[in-house]
């Protein structure tokens, strides 16, 4: 097999020690040498120094949890270092070893049989980590109103049964009256804001039930702790808003798909930066976030075309976004009705959502705004289909059917 890199290093990381095995060709003669360093700052300074001093242009590691990070971040500054999947690199049976997982990688990567993984720029990276920590408390905050929902329901209280967003202005109000000890339920009705006066009578009914001091210690931790992530949520929102300011034009140009929010929009630029000529084409962009169909075919017989597990974040927010498209009267909206008849709600959201990560790439890629024109061309395939369809089931029915072209 071809070698592709004389002289490479194959680390093997994890929380305290990362293993590095340096693979050297010379005059036909493979030598392999084998160190261990601690992954404090001093210990991979000395491997940094190590691997200059042995002439060694480029490294790999597979991405193990958040240990590579701090390698990555120290010897990117001397070295070509490649963080690769964890599944490209899995090590033989028998030879699991850290020295062997370091030489196996160092290997594979001297005949060319790795591809580095995507590790956003520094200012997206940190982008990235605002926007995904802002995620897990919209998460928190909705575990946290669930459990005050789960308290009135345990006491009888129906208040989510009469008001759409219990957590508004007027539901806020009485539950923190509740949780101050206020049992009345036509004081409690009384405090019901603008149209929502007119269901007075339904929240008297409502709000009767078997309230206690136990219950209002829990609603009333409860509402502190939303209280409490709302202002948290708030700060990341105006520190992310600084961040975005220099991406505005690419928010922008997101933002233009139907289905999509500025919210999803910064999510996605979080995710996939701005530069997308570091995945090369949209088909490598889906597939690295793992939402388009897999590639599994035997002796002729195409089998599982399931995604595979890619960036959660991102698929998440795709999926979001193409449900949102199916509502509208669109090329993506057409799209997800038509594919939702047949094969359901939830794989037209992964297909759509894969059309809407081709049409982001194409857009950052150009520097274009979206233009639904575009996608709505008539595909002949399609049609040819629709047709045949058409006439299989007119013929089912008992209808013989000549076509003639309108001109």
């Amino acid at each position: 097999m071809e070698t592709v890199h004389s002289v490479c290093c194959g680390l093997d990381v994890h929380q305290a020690s990362v293993t590095a095995c340096l693979r050297r060709v010379a005059e036909g003669t493979i030598s392999n040498e084998k160190r261990q360093f601690s992954t404090t700052v001093q210990g991979l300074l000395e491997l940094s120094g190590w691997l200059v001093d042995s002439g060694c242009p480029i490294a790999a590691m597979e991405s193990t949890g958040v240990y590579w990070k701090p390698v990555f971040h120290i010897l990117s500054a001397v070295v070509e270092i490649w963080v690769v999947n964890a599944r490209d690199v899995k090590q033989r049976r028998g030879k699991k070893t850290d020295p062997k997982d370091a030489q196996w990688i160092a290997e594979l990567l001297a005949h060319g049989l790795l591809e580095p993984s995507f590790v956003p720029p520094p200012h997206i990276s940190a982008l990235r980590d605002l926007v995904r920590m802002r995620t897990a408390l919209v998460q928190t905050r909705t575990q946290v109103k669930n459990r005050v929902l789960g308290v009135l329901e345990d006491t009888n209280v129906k208040l989510a049964s009469v008001i759409s967003d219990p957590f508004g202005v007027s539901g806020r109000k009485m539950m923190d009256a509740l949780a101050r000890g206020n049992r009345d339920p036509k004081a409690l009705s009384q405090m019901a804001k603008g149209v929502l006066r007119r269901k007075i009578p339904q929240l008297e009914v409502a709000l009767e039930g078997t309230f206690t001091d136990h219950h209002a210690l829990l609603v009333g931790l409860n509402l502190d702790l939303i209280d409490h992530t709302n202002a948290q949520i708030a700060q990341l929102d105006e520190r992310i808003n600084e961040l975005m300011e220099p991406l505005q034009k690419e928010a922008e140009r997101v933002d233009s798909i139907p289905g999509m929010h500025h919210t999803a929009a910064r999510t996605i630029l979080s995710e996939i930066g701005t530069e997308m000529s570091r995945f090369g084409s949209a088909s490598r962009l889906a597939s690295w976030a793992g939402i388009c169909p897999g590639d599994n075919e035997s002796a002729g017989k195409r089998k599982s075309g399931k995604i595979r597990k890619g960036n959660r974040y991102l698929k998440r927010v795709l999926a979001e976004c193409a449900w949102a498209a199916g509502k509208t009267d669109t090329f993506l909206g057409r799209t997800f009705r038509r594919l939702q008849v047949r094969i359901g709600g939830k794989k037209a959201a992964v297909a759509v959502g894969h059309k809407i990560l081709v049409i982001v790439f194409h857009l950052l890629n150009e520097g274009t705004m979206y233009d639904d024109g575009r996608y709505s061309r008539p595909n002949p395939k399609q049609e040819k289909r629709q047709l045949q369809r058409a006439l299989s089931t007119l013929q089912q029915l008992g209808y013989q059917v000549q076509l003639s072209a309108i001109v």
